[in-house]
């Protein structure tokens, strides 16, 4: 089993709160971790068609039913809605008891704030597929081309399967039957065919307009499509940093998927060979590396905060990471190679303000640092430096 980060603020948040929601793609390692944090809580599992008959005719005797002494684990726990009201009244009785449902869901609809960042419950658990960090708990230590390739999903790691197996089947099980259940859809093929624009739209500025076209359907059932792809984790969102500078800035977000992999998957990437000719290797790359920025954010329980920054003048951040009053600028770069010109961007960017600090290139490469110009690190370390950075 690979040691997950956020093991520890979902204990600490099991001893405050008498509900707690683990919530992340499907396939992610959500049921796993909470049943090995809590081995002596009771499990139901709400996809299975006779567990989710009982729950959704009498809810209140499902809960007297199945909770136990210690707690109970409700896996999937929106595919009955009705049974939340009777959670609550349950707690209502009993609010001193800590940790007595722990709930799991691989769709979570999303309110955003007015930076565009999501903004979720405190009794909420962002749990997203193992970052870089993580697999390396597990000894699994990869090459740039095959992280790519073979993406985070667990099973990846701990099956010898052909990592597009995977990922095909899962998505084919998204849009046979998980999709059904956030909005009603009457044309697959149309979905398959955003599935596969989108990937090969990672890590650009979102245009509605060009990508409904080359879909072919409207506007609006592409911002009800995307907005669903979102709520189920498939893809994210990376606002425009919310500060202008006294600058005329972009203010619409770009666009990447939860797990790299699925994305290479879409663009029939079939080795990890085939990465590093593919013409989107270096948006892949982006991909993977915000991903994982975004990852470790949650698992330490700090927020997204992360953002990037584009003005007209030509001053482009790939990366913004937001602490208290100050800001870090990344720049993304899928080369092994140092080049010192990598830092141009940074540079004018830290001139912006004195609340940015000097900022880091994210690369391929080796680590390297030299006092009061912006650092080299290699994209293997892009979980401590957004997760223990004290600005």
């Amino acid at each position: 089993m690979i040691r997950r980060e956020a093991t520890r603020r979902i204990q600490l948040m099991a001893r405050a709160r008498p509900v707690i929601t683990v919530a992340g793609p499907r396939h992610a390692g959500k049921t796993t971790l909470v049943r090995a944090i809590f081995p002596y809580h009771k499990y139901v599992n709400l996809g299975i068609s006779d567990v989710r008959e009982f729950a959704e005719k009498d809810p209140a005797g499902f809960l007297r039913f199945h909770t136990g002494y210690t707690g109970l684990i409700i896996e999937d726990y929106l595919r009955v809605p009705k049974l939340s009201h009777h959670i609550r009244e349950a707690v209502e009785k009993n609010r001193r008891r800590a940790g007595r449902f722990i709930l799991t869901t691989s769709h979570l609809p999303i309110k955003t704030g007015p930076c565009g960042q999501p903004l979720r419950h405190p009794s909420t658990q962002i749990l997203l597929p193992p970052s870089i960090r993580e697999l390396g708990f597990a000894k699994i230590s990869l090459e740039r081309d095959e992280y790519i390739y073979r993406g985070f999903m667990p099973r990846v790691h701990s099956e010898k399967t052909d990592p597009r197996a995977i990922h095909t089947n899962y998505t084919t099980f998204y849009v046979k039957h998980d999709i059904k259940n956030i909005i009603e859809m009457d044309d697959q093929a149309a979905f398959w065919r955003l599935l596969k624009l989108l990937a090969g739209r990672v890590g650009q500025i979102i245009n509605t307009a060009a990508i409904a076209e080359d879909a072919g359907i409207s506007q609006s059932t592409l911002e009800r499509w995307i907005s669903a792809l979102e709520e189920s984790f498939i893809i994210f969102k990376l606002p425009a940093y919310p500060a202008s500078f006294g600058k005329k800035v972009s203010r619409v977000p770009k666009l990447y998927f939860t797990d790299v992999g699925m994305a290479a998957a879409l663009l029939k990437i079939t080795s990890a060979e085939q990465v590093f000719r593919d013409p989107l290797v270096g948006n892949l790359f982006e991909n993977m590396v915000v991903a994982d920025a975004l990852k470790c954010r949650y698992n330490t329980g700090q927020g997204a905060d992360i953002f990037y920054y584009r003005s007209p003048n030509g001053i482009e951040i790939d990366m913004v990471v937001s602490r208290g009053r100050y800001i870090m600028p990344i720049e993304i770069k899928s080369t092994p190679q140092y080049n010192a010109s990598f830092t141009k961007n940074i540079k004018l960017f830290s001139r912006l303000s004195k609340r940015i600090k000097y900022g880091y290139v994210v690369y391929s490469g080796e680590t390297r640092e030299r006092a009061g110009e912006p650092g080299f690190v290699n994209f293997k370390n892009i979980g401590a430096l957004v997760a223990e950075w004290e600005g």
